[in-house]
């Protein structure tokens, strides 16, 4: 973790820099991952203190032959790049979200993207679990601790247990698992700090 300060523009104030505070400590990157359509744009700008920074397109005919459109019909635009997101913690933990983008095309990016990220949060759908496998599969690859977050739909099934998603998805006994709405603040920042307890359950902070 490093320590630094920053500024942006918060459309909550009318366009005024918006500042790190003094007490921040810990400036943590984490990535906010998960296939094609399953809310990690949702998810960053509704937790973001800041205006979120977006690289949203709209959907072509010709994306339309290479991205698996089911389950998510509605959708009309896709990340090409990154999102990116801040939040401030309690304790001075400042937590910079990287979005992803859910489709293979794009993989060459993600090396670049997890560059110094110290955890993942993964968006899981339910309706389309194996849609997941790639996505889990690049960040176990990665050696990146994560946390597994089920992002609940008006049409997502409620018969699945906790065990038999956790077998579904292979997920170690350790692995956190949690159910949000990508669309509320609150349910979106409490599977954040699912994630940060990981990485302090298991990367306990040096001694200062």
């Amino acid at each position: 973790m490093a320590s630094a300060t920053s500024s942006t523009v918060d459309p909550r104030t009318g366009g005024a820099d918006v500042h790190l505070p003094d007490s921040a400590r810990d400036l943590v990157k984490i990535l906010v991952t998960g296939p094609f359509g399953v809310g990690k744009t949702t998810l960053i700008r509704s937790v973001s203190e800041i205006r979120p920074l977006h690289t949203e397109e709209q959907l072509t005919e010709a994306s339309a032959q290479v991205d698996d459109l089911a389950g998510v019909r509605d959708k009309s635009t896709t990340t090409v790049a990154i999102d990116f997101g801040r939040i401030s913690l309690p304790g001075g933990i400042v937590l910079y979200l990287f979005g992803t983008p859910g489709q293979e095309r794009f993989r060459p990016l993600w090396d670049d993207v997890a560059y110094g990220a110290l955890g993942a949060l993964v968006l899981v759908d339910t309706r389309r679990i194996d849609a997941s496998f790639d996505v889990l599969g690049l960040v176990e690859e990665s050696g990146l601790p994560y946390a597994v977050a089920f992002n609940t739909f008006p049409d997502s099934p409620r018969h699945h247990t906790a065990g038999q998603l956790r077998a579904a998805l292979d997920l170690e006994p350790t692995t956190p698992m949690v159910t949000c709405d990508a669309r509320e603040t609150d349910s979106s920042l409490d599977a954040l700090l699912a994630l940060v307890q990981h990485l302090i359950d298991h990367h306990p902070p040096e001694n200062r």
